[in-house]
């Protein structure tokens, strides 16, 4: 439900709000909200799964100098094992909107839910592809995640993060029954659960 909004109607002081890290068995998952300036329009904007890592990275800087107002969040590992990965996404996309330093008008949510905002809000399901303010947010996201399951990568090295970024893999749950998880992993993720429940702690 998208409440009927035309938004292509819309032009200042709406935010963006995008996630990344809902999926995978390690990390922490991470928003971005974006302001966009229409005085200065970026090029190339789409759902960040949909561009090249290096057009990804120049975007990342563009829409940092550009916008007129963005912002990165996260919600932890140990939050995401207390309060289950729906409701850490949600705190993680209030703690982007938040933390901009221009208040939206308006924040449009990818998805078919939103936070709990002190602003309006309507949820936009597949926005990163139709909303310019929500695909520069998931380009933000994404791109700063990526980034530290690169740096994961080199302090927990053997599984293979900075591949495939924490997701279940067969290359990284071979590696978790090999190694064991490390402070990284959600532990109330199934296949991390079953495998601390196993004798020894591996399978």
């Amino acid at each position: 439900m998208q409440m009927g909004l035309d938004f292509t109607l819309v032009e200042d002081l709406v935010a963006g709000v995008d996630e990344v890290g809902r999926g995978p068995l390690c990390g922490p998952v991470v928003t971005a909200a974006v302001i966009l300036d229409p005085a200065r329009p970026i090029q190339g904007l789409n759902d960040s799964k949909k561009l090249s890592e290096a057009k990804r990275e120049a975007l990342f800087d563009e829409i940092r100098e550009k916008a007129l107002a963005w912002c990165i969040a996260r919600a932890e590992v140990e939050e995401i094992d207390q309060l289950n990965i729906l409701h850490a996404t949600m705190l993680a996309m209030q703690r982007a909107v938040e933390g901009l330093s221009v208040t939206p008008k308006l924040a449009l949510i990818d998805g078919n839910r939103c936070p709990k905002l002190k602003v309006p809000a309507a949820p936009v399901v597949k926005g990163d592809a139709s909303v310019p303010a929500i695909a520069a947010a998931s380009i933000l996201a994404k791109v700063a995640r990526d980034r530290e399951m690169a740096e994961m990568e080199v302090l927990y090295p053997g599984y293979g993060i900075g591949g495939h970024k924490g997701y279940p893999t067969p290359v990284h749950l071979e590696a978790l029954r090999r190694l064991g998880p490390t402070p990284i992993h959600r532990r109330s993720f199934g296949p991390v659960r079953e495998l601390l429940e196993t004798p020894n702690g591996l399978i």
